[in-house]
């Protein structure tokens, strides 16, 4: 699970009328609960009773997923939180956010980058760094809804990371970012989240090579 900052808890606004975004598995601290018509879903509403009804974005919890998943201990039940964020994409529209090389891919049939699956979405890969990470944080965002053309333009940073994931090459001295800070999404990649699934909408045509 992911979230784009800690500290002080933001003010929720509440959403009147139909929210234009939802995003579902968020912490309890989300920068997006202070965003303007975004439904947001932490762990206390549970996003897996989210009704449906807006494009999302979507950040399951990836440990049992990741690089490192087998140092990790998830709950029985998490793989299927990120099963059901697949699908709720698929029904509606979005970006589910993980990390590069997230077997959920494998698993769950999602398009390496440079082809689609059958409900035409594709993966755009890309690192968190360009939106404002300490660290280089390389990830995937699976899209369902939106042509890459269309899609908000992306910044580019150039250079290496200040900060690292986690290293163990002994020529990289480069610090390591804290455990929260490998789950807080930069605040400006939240909002280019935002953005990007409201631009969104259900998808279901034959794959094709991305165009």
């Amino acid at each position: 699970m992911t979230n784009d900052r800690a500290g002080a808890s933001p003010v929720e606004r509440p959403v009147s009328g139909p929210p234009s975004v939802a995003v579902l598995f968020a912490r309890a601290d989300s920068h997006y609960k202070a965003m303007p018509g975004v439904d947001v879903w932490d762990e206390a509403r549970d996003a897996r009773k989210w009704p449906g009804g807006a494009p999302l974005v979507a950040h399951p919890p990836c440990r049992a997923w990741g690089r490192l998943r087998a140092f990790a201990n998830p709950a029985p039940h998490e793989k299927d939180l990120a099963r059901f964020a697949v699908a709720r994409i698929r029904e509606s529209g979005g970006v589910l956010e993980h990390p590069a090389g997230s077997t959920l891919w494998s698993d769950q049939g999602l398009p390496r980058p440079g082809f689609r699956d059958e409900f035409d979405g594709w993966t755009l890969a890309a690192p968190q760094k360009w939106w404002g990470h300490k660290a280089e944080k390389a990830s995937w965002f699976y899209i369902v809804g939106c042509e890459p053309a269309d899609i908000p333009a992306i910044p580019l940073v150039l250079g290496d990371a200040a900060y690292v994931v986690q290293s163990c090459k002994r020529h990289d001295y480069r610090p390591h970012i804290t455990k929260a800070e490998r789950e807080h999404t930069p605040p400006e990649l939240a909002r280019w989240l935002v953005e990007l699934a409201g631009r969104c909408k259900p998808a279901n045509t034959p794959p094709t090579a991305l165009r």
